[in-house]
C-alpha cells in the first residue's frame, strides 16, 4: 500500500507537543523525504531549550509514522535553528499602493483553481469554513493554499495553529507556512495580536496584490481565498486583477445574513465571477448535553435562495461548540476524526467531483 507525505504529516499531526498543538500544526517539520518504505524527516525546534523538551517525543513520533501501511524504515532528526538570530533579511514591506496591471484578470502560475469564500456580512462563520475546508481538500490528496484576505480582521493564524512570521529571503519574495498538510499566508503572520491594521484603499488592494503574487505559494490544485464581509475594495480588486475558478458564498440561514448574502451575490454577478454554490452555515444546533437539535437561526434559508436563483447548494454546516473549540485551539475540526469533520469532507468531495479542485 502506497503513502503520501500528507499521511505522514497526518500521523504526526497526532503527536502533541509542549505548550499545544502538534508537530504538524505548530509547522515543526522540516526535508520530508520519502524512499520507497523510509520517511527521512527533522523535527526543528525554535531553541535549544525547546528542541531538549521536543527530542523526548521523537520516539512517538517516529511509532505514529511507522504504523502507516507501506511503512517499512523511520529515520528522524531533533534539531534547533540556535541560540543567535539568523542575520537580517532585507525589510518585507506589505501595504503599498497596487501596481498597474493591463489585460483584464491574471492567472496566478502554478495555481489550477482559485475559489473565493465570501458573505455579505460577518459573523456568519466564513473563515471557519474557508480553513476547514482547505484542511478536507488537503486530506483528500489534493494540495492546497490559504490565503487570509481579510486585511483588518486576519483570524486564519489562530484557527490554523500558526504563530512563526513568514520568511523572506530577499525583502519581496514571502514563504508561506505549511500547517495541517495546506500552505497559507496571512497578514496577521507579521503582526502583533492586538495591533490594528488602518489602512486606506489602495494600501488594502497594494497588500492584496502582495500576497497574491510575492508569496511563494508553489504547485497549488487550489488556493481558497478569505474574504472578508462585504463587498468593498478587497473583492473588488480580487475579482478584476486575478481569473478565479468561481467563489462560494456563505449565509446562515436567518432572513438578516440572507438580505447580505443577496448582495455579494450580486457583486459577484456584476464582476463576472462564477458562484460555485452557497452554503448554509450554523444550519441546527445540537446540545451537546441532551443532543436535543434547536434551529437557533431558523433552517433551509440559504437552501431555498439557492434553488430560487439556480444556483448549486452545496450543504449545511451545523453550529457545535466542538467546531468553535477546534478552531480556538489551532486544530481546524476537519484535520481530525470527529464527527463534525465529515460535514466539511462532504463539501470537499462536492468542489473535487465537479472539477472546481
Amino acid at each position: 500500500m502506497t503513502f503520501s507525505q500528507a499521511d505522514v504529516m497526518a500521523a504526526l499531526g497526532t503527536v502533541a507537543v509542549p505548550g499545544g498543538g502538534t508537530l504538524a500544526s505548530r509547522d515543526l517539520i522540516r526535508a520530508l523525504t520519502i524512499d520507497g518504505g523510509t520517511v527521512r524527516f527533522v523535527i526543528e525546534a525554535a531553541t535549544p531549550e525547546e528542541a531538549r523538551l521536543i527530542a523526548a517525543l521523537q520516539p512517538q513520533a517516529e511509532a505514529a509514522v511507522r504504523a502507516l501501511p507501506g511503512v517499512s524504515l523511520v529515520q528522524a532528526v531533533t534539531t534547533a535553528h540556535g541560540p543567535s538570530p539568523k542575520p537580517a533579511a532585507p525589510a518585507l514591506k506589505i501595504g503599498q499602493h497596487p501596481t498597474p496591471q493591463q489585460g483584464g484578470p491574471q492567472k496566478l502560475s502554478g495555481i489550477d483553481h482559485i475559489i473565493a469564500v465570501g458573505s455579505g456580512k460577518g459573523g456568519v462563520g466564513k473563515s471557519t469554513v474557508s480553513s476547514n475546508l482547505a484542511v478536507a481538500l488537503a486530506r483528500q490528496g489534493r494540495r492546497v493554499g490559504l490565503l487570509d484576505a481579510d486585511i483588518h480582521g486576519p483570524s486564519q493564524p489562530r484557527m490554523m495553529g500558526v504563530t512563526r512570521r513568514p520568511g523572506s529571503p530577499d525583502g519581496k519574495i514571502i514563504e508561506p507556512i505549511v500547517a495541517h498538510g495546506v500552505t497559507m499566508m496571512s497578514l496577521g503572520l507579521m503582526l502583533k495580536d492586538d495591533e490594528a491594521v488602518i489602512w486606506r484603499g489602495p494600501m488594502l488592494m497594494g497588500a492584496l496584490q502582495q500576497l497574491l503574487t510575492q508569496v511563494a505559494w508553489g504547485r497549488l490544485d487550489v488556493l481558497i481565498i478569505d474574504l472578508p464581509p462585504g463587498t468593498g475594495d478587497i473583492q473588488l480588486t480580487l475579482c478584476q486583477r486575478t481569473q478565479l475558478t468561481g467563489a462560494i458564498v456563505v449565509s446562515t440561514p436567518q432572513d438578516v445574513a440572507l438580505l447580505d448574502a443577496r448582495k455579494a451575490l450580486d457583486m459577484f454577478a456584476k464582476l463576472k465571477t462564477p458562484v460555485l454554490g452557497l452554503i448554509e452555515n450554523m444550519s441546527t444546533f445540537c446540545c451537546p448535553n441532551c443532543g436535543h437539535e434547536t434551529q437557533i437561526f431558523g433552517h433551509g434559508g440559504v437552501r431555498a435562495e439557492a434553488e430560487k436563483l439556480g444556483l448549486p447548494f452545496l450543504g449545511e454546516l451545523p453550529l457545535t461548540l466542538s467546531v468553535r473549540e477546534a478552531g480556538d485551539s489551532g486544530t481546524p475540526i476537519a484535520a481530525t476524526d470527529a464527527p463534525e469533520a465529515e460535514a466539511y469532507a462532504r463539501l470537499a468531495q462536492r468542489l473535487i467531483a465537479g472539477g472546481m479542485a
